[in-house]
């Protein structure tokens, strides 16, 4: 096995453990920061839901209250803006979801599933929690969620949803008298949901990796062909002049220029070595056949 075969064999393996570790901490690290990414993105969108939910009490309800007296109008309930916007983002954003997962609410289409149920009864259960994420199967793949508490805070919401003989009747003729009653003050009656699927983060964190895997294996190669060939001259080429020189003078012939040492390094060193060992030995052979 030639030194050129031994200094690529261990360069390969020494490359190999090198691509293995750097593939398993970067693959896990791109993952990882994939899914903090996508946790901050659906953050800033509850953050914008609370915004709509805010500006709905604040500004719009306000301007529509005598209104109200006839005629009930959704849009002045904080809950039913916040998801109206956000489905027009839907349709933009397809990947991200929004609900406002409720256990009695007034609206049908915002009562909770089963897996939204069990995060809202642990936010009923700790009542310090101030936000939930996780991940979870569904019939089209993992999804990660960020969930929030939705808390009766203020009790002017508890004019439409105490009792049903409170709540406006423009209210209970849209949806009756069984829905959406019996809040109390300060009770986490829901949570703020927002979902995207795993493959979202996962493809962006795997294009990341393929990247950055390609970019070592370029390095790689630019390395291995830089290292060969200076292998090659500086180190396989003048050892091999050096073995093919040893060959001839020790059959005698002595008719060969003397091995050209360039620079101080090992190589050079023992170019100079191996002419004075030549002239050496050539002498000693004159000396004894004279």
């Amino acid at each position: 096995m030639g030194l050129r075969l031994k200094f690529n064999l261990v360069l390969l393996l020494v490359f190999a453990a090198g691509m293995a570790v750097s593939a398993y901490v970067s693959h896990r690290l791109l993952n990882d920061n994939a899914k903090q990414e996508t946790l901050r993105n659906a953050g800033l969108m509850m953050e914008s839901a609370l915004s709509v939910r805010g500006y709905t009490v604040k500004q719009v309800k306000p301007l529509l209250d005598a209104q109200l007296e006839h005629t009930f109008l959704p849009q002045t309930v904080p809950a039913y803006a916040a998801t109206e916007v956000f489905n027009n983002l839907h349709t933009k954003y397809p990947d991200f979801t929004y609900k406002e997962a409720t256990l009695n609410p007034t609206n049908p289409r915002d009562r909770a599933v089963e897996w939204e149920n069990d995060i809202v009864q642990k936010f009923r259960g700790d009542t310090s929690a101030r936000e939930l994420s996780g991940e979870r199967e569904t019939p089209t793949g993992r999804m990660l969620y960020l969930a929030r508490p939705i808390t009766i805070t203020d009790p002017a919401c508890l004019a439409c949803h105490s009792v049903p003989s409170a709540a406006p009747a423009s209210m209970i003729r849209i949806y009756g008298e069984n829905n959406g009653f019996g809040w109390q003050h300060m009770e986490t009656i829901g949570a703020q949901v927002v979902s995207v699927p795993m493959s979202v983060p996962l493809a962006n964190a795997q294009r990341t990796f393929n990247t950055f895997m390609l970019s070592l294996g370029g390095i790689f190669l630019a390395t291995f062909i830089v290292l060969n060939v200076m292998l090659s001259l500086l180190i396989i080429r003048p050892i091999s002049s050096m073995s093919a020189a040893a060959d001839r003078i020790s059959t005698g012939d002595f008719d060969l220029p003397e091995f050209r040492a360039h620079g101080g390094d090992e190589i050079g060193v023992l170019g100079n070595s191996f002419n004075r060992m030549r002239r050496s030995l050539e002498k000693a052979i004159k000396l004894i056949e004279g």
